[in-house]
């Protein structure tokens, strides 16, 4: 795998998949390596899929100093990715936890910043979260699925900050908008893909200064997409919406059908969103 260095002087690892003009793909978790973005439902058909692993996960190494897993100071690792790759300006894409590593970095490189692309994305930089009530609600549209009635206590347990593997195991699919053999397969994959001692550092309180980042975003000029999925409810649709009414030139989709992985549930559909935005 390709690498370059961070401001700290960190060796970062990333993969390329595809074909045509780079992508950074800015992978969730927290802090999970990047192998689990694959090559996005298809959009490597579309895109170069520049698809980062995040300091001490994947290829990357770890850091000498343990606080710099603490997102705004990742900021920093995109921005040297950017340069690496010969980039005036970068189209960025980021799922879920890293949405936050994304906005931040549109905050303060904004005229670094060609396109921006949040899936299921999360909003703290910008003082926007979700709830476990907004969760539960997109739990309960799941009900008919025969695997409901055995997760529900396991992913009560999930938001209550006490599952065991095993309840982690077993609230997997509400996750996802079909929980097929692809699903499976993805779920599997997380425990070993991730960085428990970067994911708790990851959010600390002082990562975030949401006045000061709606106050930059305010200004961006790049346009956004911020792609919500149906059955998800991190965020669910309509906190993902209030996000981007933050932003000056932002489209909102919801994608019908899918969970918080909107490119395994249907991968044609998502690679023509996005793939049509970034055109």
């Amino acid at each position: 795998m390709p690498t370059f260095a961070a401001p700290d002087g960190t060796e970062l690892a990333y993969r390329l998949v595809g074909a045509g003009e780079p992508l950074v793909c800015v992978p969730g978790g927290p802090m999970r390596a990047s192998s689990y973005l694959g090559d996005l439902g298809g959009l490597a058909r579309h895109r170069r899929l520049v698809l980062l692993d995040l300091r001490g996960t994947g290829a990357s190494a770890v850091p000498r100093d343990r606080a710099t897993y603490r997102c705004d100071r990742q900021v920093g690792d995109v921005e040297a990715l950017r340069e690496h790759l010969g980039l005036e300006r970068v189209d960025v894409l980021a799922h879920s936890a890293g949405g936050d590593i994304a906005v931040l970095h549109a905050a303060r490189y904004a005229r670094r910043v060609r396109r921006l692309v949040l899936v299921t994305a999360r909003f703290r930089a910008l003082g926007i979260g979700f709830t476990a009530e907004h969760r539960r609600e997109a739990a309960a549209k799941r009900r008919a699925e025969p695997w409901f009635a055995a997760g529900r206590d396991a992913f009560e347990a999930v938001l209550a900050g006490t599952a065991s593997d095993a309840d982690w195991d077993a609230a997997a699919p509400f996750f996802h908008g079909r929980w097929d053999a692809v699903a499976r397969r993805q779920a599997a994959s997380e425990a070993e893909e991730t960085n428990d001692e970067a994911a708790d550092l990851y959010a600390s309180p002082a990562a975030f200064d949401p006045a000061a980042a709606r106050a930059a975003i305010a200004g961006l000029a790049a346009p956004a997409l911020v792609l919500a999925a149906e059955l998800d409810g991190a965020p669910p649709p309509r906190v993902a919406a209030r996000a981007a009414e933050l932003f000056p030139n932002a489209e909102s989709v919801v994608q019908p059908g899918a969970g918080h992985y909107p490119w395994l549930d249907d991968p044609a559909r998502f690679t023509r969103t996005v793939a049509d935005f970034l055109a």
